[in-house]
This record gives C-alpha cells, structure tokens and sequence, in this order.
C-alpha cells in the first residue's frame, strides 16, 4: 500500500509540474478558461507557476503536507471555472462531454489532494 500512495503523490507532482510548464508552452489554451474581466496572460502565468511550485513541494520533506494541501486548494478554486466552462455555447475545453468529464477529473484531483495531505505525517 506504501508504493501505491508514493506513485500516486508522484504522479500527482508530475502531472502538476507538467501542467504549470504547459500554461507557459501553450498559454493560448488557458484562455477560454480566464474570464474576460481578468488579465488573462498574468493569470495564466501565475497559475502556472503555483502548479510548478507546488508540484514541486510534493517531492520536498517538509512541504508535502503544504503542497497537497495547497493543491486542495487550487482544485477546489479552479472548480468553478471548469463548471461556468462546462455551460457556455462552446466550451473551452472542446465539446460539452469533455467539460462534463472535465468536472469529474477535477474532483478526482481534489479528493487525490486531499488523500495525501490526510497521510502525510508532517
């Protein structure tokens, strides 16, 4: 049971890492998701460095706890934005069945998050 829990925090870290690079590689992607009120490149910068930093921390003793909590966090605050997503005309995302499936992964992320901050010990 103990390799399943590290494989799933490193991969959690991985997909994060690789996730926060991608707001700087394809930062045309993230925008449909930004409301229009909001700069959208500076939040997708911003966002994508929290992702890489705490992506990062999940593999730092001392800031595991943190960082998954942080992760927490930063799911249930991206949330929303995937549901408004998921009710426009077109979603950003694609088609209507990958929003929806969208929504599903983000809970799968929140609840992964919160997985590891409840078993890590510091």
């Amino acid at each position: 049971m103990k390799y399943v829990y590290i494989s799933l925090k490193i991969s959690l870290a991985i997909f994060l890492i690789y996730g926060g690079f991608n707001h700087f590689n394809k930062p045309e992607f993230y925008n449909g998701f930004i409301p229009d009120f909001l700069p959208k490149l500076t939040v997708n910068y911003i966002s994508g460095i929290i992702e890489i930093l705490l992506g990062i921390g999940l593999f730092i003793k001392g800031y595991q706890k943190k960082s998954a909590y942080g992760i927490f966090l930063m799911m249930l605050v991206f949330m929303p934005i995937h549901i408004w997503d998921a009710f426009k005309e077109i979603p950003a995302i694609g088609s209507k069945t990958a929003a929806y499936i969208r929504i599903a992964v983000q809970f799968l992320f929140i609840g992964w998050a919160w997985v590891i901050y409840k078993k890590e010990n510091f």
